[in-house]
């Protein structure tokens, strides 16, 4: 007689936690799919109609668009506090709920300064609602060993946000006009509000987010401090800032460069819009990579391909065949820095104080979010060309490369301001086991 093998059982704490943990990724997932093709992809669209029925430059549009990226940037820093003290559950939903609003006031704009208070209040809601809280957010309710899936699962189904929305918020445009495609995102956006309600819970095992333990939140400030001086911290910012930069300047400008180059304004959209897929696949290859290689030599070969990819796009953008080709190639590393840098962040400094350090390095990657457009459209303007806007997305892209590259391995800078015991492992960070 044969004795029936028994199998183990997961605790049911693990099995619970594990649907929690799956209920968050997901929800967020979905939020940052819709929040970020509501309230930033689908600008580049809308640039055009809106400018014209300003009786204004879209120069004079892009810099609406500016005074939203430099709020975020003056927010950063404050919402990381936040989101280490309090977590994320009342910011993301409030964040999200004012995006509903302001969606709908921006469809009612008739004058300038109107559209500049309508994207200010985007930039807050943005910083409030998107990536760098949602990455806070998950760093901190997960472990070690599902935070690099995670990340990863997020990140890839936000990636198709571009693919999605880009298109839509197009074909919304001519068929219905600009005024009605706000008011069918502001609808799609509404979604994000419960989403962020019901599925960011306050993660019970992480005490950075209890502001009761301050002595143990103390520490955290230790490690502030130890990341400030240290010169990988800066190598990193400068990277990711040139790379924002770039990744921007292409966002906002790659509809019109195309239709500059003879294509018609529905196919510039479409190939816009595969960005997003193509980040997804870039994320993805990147992964795979990095079963062999650190995470810093993987970003930084993307990145050069993403040079290359941009000082070929102005010779080759009138051929639909080039046009693709070199969208490609650029779209290739589109999201990667996306996936990097919370990545890096996490395996190089001590996570209880990850929102606040997030947010000490996307303040220069988000002046840099909000110059790039601006700069490019100036650019633009002068020449009178879109030639010497992608050579500069080139340079961009192949200083953060040069930036990633020297960033070195290191023991991770610990909460005292010294290498803590566990050794920095760059190959464990998109899902390969550390």
């Amino acid at each position: 007689m044969t004795t029936p093998t028994t199998q183990p059982v997961a605790p049911a704490s693990e099995l619970t936690g594990g649907r929690r943990r799956t209920t968050l990724v997901a929800s967020l997932a979905i939020s940052q799919t819709i929040g970020y093709g509501t309230l930033y992809y689908a600008f580049a669209v809308l640039l055009a109609p809106v400018a014209a029925h300003l009786h204004t430059s879209t120069t004079a549009v892009t810099g609406a668009y500016t005074a939203s990226v430099l709020t975020g940037a003056a927010l950063a820093v404050p919402v990381g506090r936040w989101l280490d003290r309090h977590g994320g559950r009342l910011l993301m939903t409030a964040g999200s709920a004012a995006g509903v609003l302001l969606l709908l006031a921006w469809s009612q704009v008739d004058t300038l300064w109107q559209l500049y208070l309508v994207q200010i209040g985007i930039g807050a809601a943005s910083a409030a609602s998107l990536y760098e809280a949602a990455f806070a957010i998950v760093i901190a309710a997960t472990s070690t060993a599902h935070r690099s899936n995670a990340l990863l699962t997020l990140t890839v189904v936000a990636g198709f946000s571009s693919t999605v929305f880009l298109p839509l918020t197009g074909w919304l445009v001519a068929n219905h006009g600009w005024r009605t495609a706000i008011l069918v995102l502001a609808g799609i956006q509404a979604l994000a509000v419960p989403l962020h309600a019901f599925a960011v819970q306050r993660p019970a095992n992480h005490h950075h987010m209890n502001p009761a333990r301050d002595d143990e939140s103390r520490p955290g400030v230790g490690a502030v401090r130890a990341a400030l001086a240290d010169r990988g911290f800066w190598l990193l910012a400068l990277g990711f800032t040139a790379h924002t930069a770039a990744i921007t300047a292409v966002t906002v400008h790659l509809v019109a460069a195309l239709i500059s180059w003879g294509h018609p304004p529905t196919f510039a959209a479409t190939i816009a819009g595969l960005l997003g897929a193509l980040s997804v696949a870039g994320r993805l290859l990147t992964t795979g990579l990095q079963r062999r290689y650190r995470t810093t030599t993987v970003t930084a070969a993307v990145f050069s391909v993403q040079a290359a990819a941009a000082l070929l796009l102005p010779f080759v953008g009138a051929n639909t065949g080039g046009a693709i080709g070199a969208v490609i190639g650029f779209g290739l590393g589109f999201g990667v820095a996306t996936i990097a840098k919370p990545v890096l962040l996490a395996e190089r400094y001590d996570t209880r104080r990850y929102a606040t350090l997030a947010g000490i390095l996307v303040v220069p990657m988000t002046l840099a979010k909000a110059a790039a457009p601006l700069a490019a459209a100036g650019l633009h303007t002068r020449a009178g060309s879109y030639t010497p806007v992608l050579i500069t997305v080139a340079a961009c892209c192949a200083l953060s490369a040069a930036a990633i590259a020297s960033t070195r391995p290191t023991q991770r800078i610990g909460s005292m301001g010294g290498p803590s015991t566990s050794r920095c492992n760059d190959h464990g960070a998109l899902g390969v086991p550390e």
